[in-house]
């Protein structure tokens, strides 16, 4: 089971990479395409669209293949992207390319998960859907700074190559290291569709997309909320971000060995941690160093999030689970702009960044309150 993992692992480590170290790279897009920063910024946002509803697309599409060959046709798309955005001889064709680029993400991490929830014994199947996101967190505290130092050094066409190669590194990895004898998805579209209205599944995917706009509610605001009200330098923030990557991944780890011993009291006890970490955040921010210790509590709050409730749509979608998975890929980002919107008008509305993590909490409270409607429904029904 390791190799494959390990595959599956690069590969998203390649995605997540691709998908952040623009944000670094938004100056110098602004200025060699001779366009605003709000403009170049739309870059973020429009992969982030792609991803929620140009995935499930490209998922149908390779649905009834055999699932090696759909994640090896799925990171041929990612490095095509990743070359016309090195290429890009202006913006409308770097959006393109990002658009492109974006169509890969969730159907790679849809069907990523459901291969290494089959490869994985019944009672490790949530630790090994973890590993799978580990590549993700990886790139935010390795990927992400490294390809912005490159960018920034050898200009932004040399991170795109690079990160290109490492999506050829990990089509090679997947061809050698998957086995060849993975089963094809569902047969049949209507199979796909029919159990997105399950229940169970709809009410995991607004878990999904709760969960992640308490999350971006307040990070996307996060660098000024510690400059303005905690009072640390440039310096400082980078360091807590460096923190709450680090516990972001170890979020990642934590929550697939919970969830594999009882998920369900994972997906409880997280978001109430969500909940109470963010109202102690805001406590903390006046006093700027414990708000950093605060934060990696919270990182590794939202990340024991995520392998549970992809598991669990796997488990409620297994009769055709690859469409269903890869929605919920789309759920997350869906969250993260929503969160990101709410967030921005709550400040625009004059709440203050310090009341900031408040809505992040109220969120997180919804996001348990659908929880214990799902759970309170499965029980009814045996």
């Amino acid at each position: 089971m390791k190799l494959p993992l390990l595959a599956l692992i690069v590969a998203s480590f390649a995605i997540g990479t691709s998908e952040f170290v623009i944000v670094g790279l938004v100056p110098d897009l602004a200025r060699d395409f001779s366009v605003s920063i709000p403009r170049a910024g739309f870059l973020v946002s429009a992969y982030a669209l792609g991803v929620s509803f140009g995935s499930p697309f490209l998922a149908v599409l390779v649905g009834r293949w055999p699932r090696r060959a759909a994640l090896l046709g799925l990171m041929g798309v990612f490095v095509l992207g990743n070359t016309l955005c090195a290429l890009a001889p202006g913006y409308d064709t770097m959006l393109a390319a990002r658009v492109v680029t974006s169509l890969s993400h969730g159907a790679f991490f849809g069907i990523g998960s459901v291969v290494a929830a089959e490869l994985a014994p019944r009672e490790k199947r949530a630790r090994a859907v973890a590993l799978v996101f580990l590549g993700l967190t990886l790139a935010n505290v390795l990927g992400v700074p490294a390809g912005t130092i490159l960018g920034q050094a050898a200009g932004w066409r040399a991170t795109f190559w690079v990160v290109a190669a490492i999506g050829l590194v990990a089509m090679a990895a997947i061809a050698l290291l998957l086995p060849r004898d993975l089963r094809a998805g569902s047969a049949r579209l209507l199979n796909e569709v029919r159990i997105l209205g399950r229940s169970q599944v709809l009410l995991a995917m607004l878990m999904a997309v709760l969960s992640s706009a308490s999350l971006f509610s307040v990070f996307t605001y996060i660098a000024p909320m510690l400059e303005r009200v905690g009072g640390l330098s440039p310096h400082w923030v980078s360091v807590a971000l460096l923190v709450f990557g680090a516990g972001l991944t170890a979020g990642g780890l934590l929550g697939g060995r919970l969830a594999d011993r009882h998920a369900a009291r994972t997906i409880v006890a997280t978001l109430l941690a969500i909940a109470v970490l963010l109202v102690a955040l805001r406590a903390a921010l006046p006093f700027g160093l414990l708000a950093v210790l605060v934060m990696a509590g919270w990182g590794m709050a939202v990340f024991t999030l995520v392998s549970p409730l992809q598991t669990r749509v796997i488990d409620h979608a297994r009769d055709a689970p690859n469409l269903a998975s890869t929605i919920n890929q789309g759920a997350f980002n869906l969250g993260n702009a929503g969160g990101a919107w709410l967030g921005g008008a709550a400040l625009g509305a004059g709440i203050g960044y310090r009341s900031l993590p408040l809505l992040g909490a109220a969120l997180a409270l919804a996001g348990l309150a659908v929880a214990a409607w799902a759970f309170g429904l499965e029980r009814r029904r045996g």
